[in-house]
């Protein structure tokens, strides 16, 4: 993506979960969603590597590649599970609002359970990942890297049903922001097509 291209438009970034991608079912509808009702928001969805260190450099690169260009408009975060954790590292460092869908909000906790192992993305891709001990520590490294009380303004969207995270920690974490949390729904959030173009308007409408 060129910033050049931009002509000061507003730039929405969406960040997948874990072993997700950019393929995945709520990023490939608010890529439709905007193309429909708001064609003038640039839309930016890169692959997240499930490596900490690797992630956390390549997306900071990409934020402060874009703010600095003083080509693009507003930023506004959009993220899912630990999308949603890169979100408010990210807004918390460059100061940019943010909405989360099931966050993550201590990824360090369940990343144990996948030292060791071949991760594979969800969908099928022919990328192979193995996770170790010092990947954990960094995670939880970046984790105390988010002080309370946050500087940002969050958008919290959970349902209670998520059956991959508890939605109580997100519930505390982004205390004093904004929450819309719901009985039900699962991991996937279900329903996320009704919560799209008010996404848009938190993010690029209110101040």
């Amino acid at each position: 993506m060129q910033t050049q291209d931009f002509h000061r438009r507003p730039l929405l970034i969406y960040l997948h979960g874990f072993l997700s991608s950019p393929q995945s079912f709520k990023c490939q509808l608010m890529r439709e969603r905007l193309a429909a009702n708001n064609p003038h928001i640039v839309f930016c969805a890169p692959q997240i590597p499930p490596y900490p260190s690797i992630a956390r450099q390549s997306l900071v690169a990409l934020l402060e590649g874009f703010l600095q260009s003083g080509d693009c408009g507003p930023v506004g975060l959009l993220g899912s599970s630990m999308g949603g954790f890169w979100c408010t590292y990210l807004g918390e460092r460059l100061h940019l609002p943010a909405v989360l869908i099931n966050p993550a909000v201590r990824p360090s906790r369940f990343m144990p359970a996948y030292v060791g192992q071949v991760l594979r993305p969800y969908n099928g891709g022919p990328q192979e990942y193995r996770l170790t001990e010092s990947d954990v520590a960094t995670m939880g490294r970046l984790e105390a890297e988010l002080a309370q009380p946050l500087r940002s303004r969050y958008w919290l969207l959970a349902q209670r049903g998520d059956e991959t995270l508890d939605c109580c920690d997100a519930e505390d974490f982004y205390r004093n922001q904004r929450q819309t949390v719901e009985e039900g729904g699962d991991h996937g959030f279900q329903g996320f097509a009704r919560y799209c173009d008010p996404i848009v308007e938190f993010l690029f409408n209110q101040q």
